[in-house]
């Protein structure tokens, strides 16, 4: 019973994060999708002020380090796509790394951002939250599907 229950939570959260991230991964914005922001979301969830609050509280937060990493993955990237005309294999593989890691420390970074906006919510919100992601990448990123 004790490992359905870890691994039914293990796919919950998955699921809130895996959503979270489906949203962030195509910003409307230089920001992003502000969810918690959305009247669609507030209204669905039942968000409060005080959570809309906090989790703007730790998207700003979070923030600066994310552009910082963009910044450094954009770079790799750009040196990587310089050396694959120029450079050897080694030198390419090396770059790879230097991509892979910039990439893997820019998606923890969001991890943990959306694991700690995943906390302020209950544990009804977050169900509801799953819904709602799913509606907005069916119909539209606006999260306004009832208008349609």
């Amino acid at each position: 019973m004790r490992i359905s229950t870890v691994s039914g939570r293990s796919a919950a959260l998955a699921a809130v994060v895996i959503g979270a991230a489906i949203l962030w991964a195509h910003p409307a914005s230089a920001q992003g999708f502000k969810w918690w922001q959305s009247e669609t979301f507030r209204r669905g969830l039942g968000l409060t002020q005080e959570q809309s609050s906090k989790i703007e509280g730790i998207f700003q937060k979070t923030l600066p380090a994310l552009r910082q990493q963009k910044g450094a993955l954009d770079k790799a990237e750009a040196d990587f796509n310089q050396m694959v005309e120029a450079s050897d294999d080694a030198q390419v593989m090396a770059q790879v790394t230097v991509v892979e890691a910039a990439r893997s420390e820019l998606n923890k970074s969001r991890t943990m951002m959306l694991l700690r906006m995943r906390r302020v919510l209950t544990p009804d919100q977050r169900v509801k939250f799953v819904m709602l992601q799913q509606e907005t990448r069916n119909h539209g990123r606006d999260g306004d599907t009832h208008r349609r």
